[in-house]
């Protein structure tokens, strides 16, 4: 008989920060005092975030939590991706499993392309051979379009720092799966403040020479639960 050793619980995947691909250039002319403007060059972005929880008769209480944050300026095209996946398999209804993944992904974009993002937000939670488990997954996308190169202030920061702590305390919650959703779901709407206030102070302009000038900048959340 071959005995499994003990699991470790598992890791909460955090990466709460700025991805930023490549897409801002300065140059110098080399012999005189002025410098070329900083141009803002086009790219094509991809974000994929996953939180992904599995439970079984061995490790009966799982979870896994995701809190991504993207930012990215003028772009051709951007691909977001925001995955949660929970299971729960093979526990008995005296030892029942319990699997929670929540998964928290922010992008911001910008320029004439960036009403046109391919994002996809996708939950799925799973009870196999497991009547009386426990399964929770939860998917939140939120999407800043903005006509203009925006960075999210650092006191945002600070206050999407503070979420994602208490994102990251309900992996360890004891609270009914009914009390995490709606814990949740009130963090999400707490983002969605946030970034809401965030994109109101986003640079545009209004002149009607410009083909951006109608262009008001957008937060649109997603949100998907199993």
């Amino acid at each position: 008989m071959h005995h499994r050793k003990p699991r470790t619980p598992t890791k909460t995947a955090v990466r709460l920060g700025a991805a930023v691909t490549a897409g801002l250039a300065v140059t110098a002319v080399a012999g005189t005092a002025r410098a070329t403007p900083t141009r803002s060059i086009p790219h094509v972005a991809v974000a994929v975030d996953t939180a992904h929880s599995h439970a079984d008769r061995i490790h009966v209480n799982q979870s896994d939590i995701s809190f991504a944050i993207h930012e990215y300026g003028p772009t051709i095209a951007v691909t977001a991706n925001n995955r949660a996946t929970a299971v729960s398999t093979g526990c008995s209804p005296q030892n029942p499993c319990r699997s929670v993944a929540l998964s928290y992904q922010i992008v911001t974009t910008a320029g004439a392309n960036a009403r046109r993002i391919n994002a996809t937000n996708l939950s799925r939670a799973v009870n196999e051979h497991c009547p009386d488990c426990q399964t929770l997954s939860a998917a939140y996308q939120f999407v800043v379009a903005t006509p203009r190169l925006f960075h999210i202030s650092p006191q945002a920061r600070v206050e999407l720092n503070g979420i994602n702590r208490q994102v990251d305390a309900l992996r360890a919650s004891p609270l009914p799966i009914d009390q995490i959703t709606r814990r949740a779901d009130e963090l999400a709407q707490r983002i969605k403040t946030i970034l809401d206030h965030e994109a109101a102070r986003a640079p545009r302009t209004s002149g009607t020479a410009d083909p951006l000038a109608d262009f008001m900048p957008t937060v649109t959340m997603h949100r998907h639960i199993r």
